[in-house]
């Protein structure tokens, strides 16, 4: 995977206007957390190139950065969760997961898929 670090809060408006011609993933990373890990590792082992090569990928080390992840919550009506993955779409969050939920399959799918909202 190709992550972009995400680290100045202007560029959550890149991100909005970037995913109204590509889908964009954020991360939200504890680096302290195993399960955060876990949920990573499982993303980037299943991860596709190939399928996934106008996706772009941002990382969000919430320890370091904790104020980029409360406008996401403010900016996309998202909850804050650790770990916790959204897809961006049209300037929108269009699926988010969290913990166990998070995997490749249900992110693939809700990129293909049309512009409903789904969680996890």
């Amino acid at each position: 995977m190709n992550w972009i670090q995400l680290t100045k809060t202007e560029e959550i408006e890149a991100i909005k206007e970037t995913s109204r011609s590509n889908p964009v993933i954020i991360f939200k990373h504890s680096t302290l957390c195993s399960n955060s890990r876990t949920a990573l590792n499982r993303l980037e082992k299943y991860w596709i190139d190939d399928e996934m090569e106008n996706v772009k990928q941002y990382f969000l080390d919430l320890l370091s950065y904790r104020d980029i992840s409360d406008i996401i919550e403010r900016d996309f009506s998202v909850k804050h969760e650790s770990p916790q993955l959204l897809l961006i779409k049209d300037g929108k969050c269009k699926f988010h997961a969290s913990h166990q939920w998070i995997n490749y399959s249900d992110l693939r799918n809700n990129i293909l898929k049309s512009d409903t909202t789904t969680t996890k």
